[in-house]
């Protein structure tokens, strides 16, 4: 079919192009029609493709590919063709497929500027930094006057790692359009300016960056970026008074800024050429605060380096202002100072002292002249609820919570503190009772309500969280679905641990699908800047919206989805699915032996059939149980043939992302040591003992791959007997698993982490000293680093060993030390308890 159409019918196709450009669908198939009509034209090729690209935004998709392919089988010459198909695909998130056919059709229309630009587009996407920069330079040679084709050009050789070239291309361009002597003051060629000096920077060419920074000062809009990238490049060059009298400058505009502080301390330092004494880095803040009186700042930071009389001097000044005022958050910062025992004891007595004086005669100390409001008694026993708290003093933080609402029953916080100290107790249910309560005082307050659903998820109340949140989402949709469509992850994260702990494990699946949905449309929402940036040259946004994008799966959101999918994945290798437990078992009856055998055997071959027809149509059984919103089926999810490949799934990102998190590799051992691939384990292990050599659970994973390397060295090829041999040494001494278990127990005896994964390793390496590895597992009288959330890991772990006997004596013992926990409830039947997080 000839691609060349006729005057009256080319006119025609012009109307569908324009049609399509302005979104008048219905009207460009109704052009398409008048010309397939025509039987001379009825296989034309470009009309073909362009009906199915106008089909396909109006949600025919089928179709669309149907009439693509169609017109390109016609037409296999034409760039039209072509970059429709490639529009189909791009579409569908297909991006290679859609760079191939972009290609082709600049076989057919090399200079073609519209698919130049969506390939330019797919390859930045993709990251194809040689592709893009090849392209950029063919829209440079064909738009050289344009200023888009300098700007991504410069761009793809950042992204190259080529900065020289990059910085000259922009500079180049810059001289064309901006006079030199012009002092003329524009957005856009400011941005150019901040974009060369960071390339300078990452560069490592401070000094040029300083000196074009100086050179093009006034030409720049942000001149509190200009401001503190000069200060920061006078430290590095070593110029520290100039450095100092920026910062000291920075400060005029904000006196709460830490970085500003600790900057002006460095400097300081540097121009004595010593470290400061804590007088002379107080005497910087006692000038600030004296200046500043209202700034908390100065007060703050001085409590983190003093000590002694002149701390407890600075803390009560610190602590007597904030309590008069009434700042709930007093405690939030002041707690990276609890990692100081000693300041510690000396903010509790000091508290504790407030208080008593406070009730005895409304002062801070019996000698000061000032009378104080009723109210900072309230605010001095809420300080102290939190304090005791933190420091697991559960029934001194209800004793003074619950004195802060019988003196004030509407106080919000006062409720929240009081959920958060026993969720801290390990009571969820009465924490999200409480929460609740605090909730209902205020149900116009997004943050509280958000809190009380995130309380509920945690007490496994999953549908009551979902109502609780639908207060705040559209109406007339489901508070769950508008949930995930807004891309509320912390909401799917607590869900998918709520339906892990009920157990199930489909719908805890789906959640985690749901939030690698979410990752997955914030990388690929990233398409629309590429050309938004560039027209708009906010280019070094732009620079830090494409270094967030490749690292953005290792973001906390993502980590523990993750790891929720992992576990569950775990679980169905070991426990599959199936939904007639027991099989033939059940219809036994009154059969006798040869019977059962024989119906035995006919449902295995039945089964066997039945694996390989769903194993056939896995792929499409997935995409026809999805639900009307695009979600999959947890019943699918569940009966997946492979659940260790799609945990492998989730596994990688985490190790290409997270290699510093211990978690990621031990989650990889658990994986591998199930897929028996001896050197993947290896590099698991190994690469966890880099991240810390003393971790329990790494212990136990150690013990097990000595045991299997001793057990299974006869089966392995020589290669991985020989990488086993020359790297296991390198991170393992002692060989001998048994030798190497009482080792580590002698290494740190007054660990009870210690003792619990050396009592694993015990029951694991031999299951006759089962009593002897009960004993170290349960015994509670180690109280070196006791938490609630180890004693229910330990009780959890006894469940699924099918130790129940021990495991209804550990609940005893863990209900003396913590006795408010719901999971240690004594009414609470073994067999039947749902774990909580």
């Amino acid at each position: 079919m000839p691609s060349q159409l006729p005057p009256k019918e080319n006119t025609i196709f012009k109307r569908i192009l324009k049609c399509y450009e302005q979104k008048q669908y219905k009207n460009g198939l109704k052009f398409c029609k008048q010309i397939l009509s025509n039987p001379k034209f009825a296989e034309h090729g470009e009309t073909l493709a362009m009906k199915g690209l106008t089909l396909s935004y109006l949600g025919r998709k089928d179709e669309s590919y149907e009439y693509v392919k169609r017109g390109l089988k016609n037409d296999l010459r034409s760039h039209v063709c072509w970059h429709v198909y490639g529009l189909l695909q791009r579409a569908d998130h297909k991006y290679d497929e859609a760079i191939k056919c972009y290609r082709n059709a600049l076989k057919w229309d090399k200079d073609n500027i519209q698919i130049l630009r969506d390939l330019s587009l797919l390859q930045v996407q993709m990251r194809d930094s040689e592709g893009f920069r090849d392209t950029r330079y063919q829209l440079l040679k064909i738009r050289p006057a344009q200023r888009q084709s300098w700007i991504g050009y410069s761009i793809s050789y950042y992204l190259l790692g080529d900065y020289d070239m990059a910085f000259s291309v922009m500079e180049d361009f810059r001289k064309t359009i901006i006079p030199e002597n012009s002092n003329k003051v524009d957005f856009e060629h400011s941005e150019m300016l901040l974009y060369q000096n960071m390339v300078l920077s990452e560069q490592g060419k401070i000094k040029e960056s300083l000196q074009h920074l100086e050179k093009y000062e006034n030409l720049i809009t942000d001149k509190l970026k200009v401001s503190e990238i000069k200060a920061s490049q006078h430290m590095q060059l070593g110029n520290f008074s100039v450095a100092e009298k920026i910062y000291r400058n920075l400060l005029k505009r904000n006196p709460e800024n830490h970085m500003y502080y600790e900057a002006i301390e460095k400097c300081t330092s540097a121009l004595k050429q010593k470290s400061l004494e804590e007088s002379d880095r107080l005497a910087i803040y006692l000038y600030y605060k004296k200046r500043y009186p209202w700034c908390e700042t100065p007060r703050r930071l001085p409590l983190n380096f003093t000590s002694g009389n002149l701390f407890k001097e600075l803390l009560s000044d610190y602590l007597q202002n904030a309590l008069k005022k009434g700042i709930p958050p007093l405690f939030k910062n002041l707690q990276n100072l609890y990692q100081n025992t000693e300041k510690v004891l000396i903010i509790e007595n000091m508290v504790n002292n407030f208080a008593k004086n406070l009730l005895e005669c409304n002062k801070f100390d019996p000698k000061d002249g000032e009378l104080q409001d009723p109210t900072v008694l309230l605010w001095t026993e809420f300080y102290l609820a939190q304090h005791y708290d933190y420091i697991k003093d559960t029934e001194k933080a209800l004793f003074y919570i619950n004195k802060v609402l019988d003196h004030t029953p509407t106080l919000i916080e006062g409720y929240m503190v009081k959920a958060k100290i026993y969720k801290h107790a390990g009571a969820y249910q009465e924490a999200a009772n409480w929460m609740d309560e605090g909730r209902s005082l205020d149900t116009a307050d997004r943050y509280v309500n958000s809190k009380c659903a995130k309380y509920l998820l945690r007490a496994n109340e999953i549908q009551k969280a979902i109502e609780t949140c639908g207060m705040f989402t559209k109406e007339g949709s489901s508070p769950d679905d508008d949930l995930d469509s807004m891309q509320c992850m912390w909401f799917g994260n607590e869900c998918a641990a709520a339906h892990y702990r009920r157990e199930e494990i489909g719908e805890a699946l789906r959640k985690c699908h749901q939030i690698e949905k979410n990752f997955n449309e914030i990388v690929e929402d990233q398409f629309d800047f590429h050309t938004y940036c560039m027209r708009k040259v906010t280019l070094c946004a732009y620079i830090k919206l494409l270094k967030l994008e490749d690292v953005i799966r290792n973001h906390s959101f993502y980590f523990d989805a993750a790891r929720i999918a992992i576990k569950c994945y775990i679980e169905l290798y070991d426990k599959p699915y199936s939904s007639e437990e027991g099989g033939a078992e059940n219809n036994k009856g009154s059969m006798s032996d040869k019977e059962f055998k024989k119906l035995k055997s006919k449902q295995r071959r039945a089964q066997k059939k039945q694996q390989i027809e769903e194993e056939k149509k896995d792929h499409k059984e997935v995409e026809m149980k999805k639900n009307d919103d695009g979600k999959p089926d947890p019943l699918v999810l569940v009966k997946c043939k492979n659940p260790l490949e799609e945990a492998v799934k989730f596994l990688r990102p985490l190790q290409l992302l997270s290699k510093q998190k211990i978690e990621t590799h031990l989650m990889a051992y658990e994986i591998y040591s199930r897929t028996n691939k001896p050197l993947l384990m290896l590099q698991s292990v190994k690469r966890a003992y880099h991240c810390d050599p003393t971790n329990s659970q790494l212990h136990c994973c150690l013990v097990e791959f000595l045991a299997k390397v001793r057990e299974e060295a006869g089966s392995y090829n020589a290669i991985v007997k020989l990488v086993i041999d020359r790297e296991l040494p390198l991170i393992v001494r002692e060989q001998d698993p048994f030798k190497f278990n009482d080792d580590y127990l002698l290494s740190n005896p007054n660990s009870l982490k210690t003792r619990i994964a050396v009592g694993w390793s015990k029951l694991y390496l031999d299951p006759s000293s089962k009593d002897e590895a009960i004993k170290l597992i349960t015994d509670l009288t180690t109280r070196v680093d006791l938490s609630l959330q180890v004693c229910v890991e330990v009780y959890e772990k006894l469940i699924s060993k099918g130790l129940l006997t021990e495991a209804r004596n550990y609940k005893l013992a863990c209900h003396q030390v913590f006795p408010r926990a719901d999971l240690f409830r004594p009414d609470n039947i073994v067999e039947n308890d749902d774990s909580q997080g």
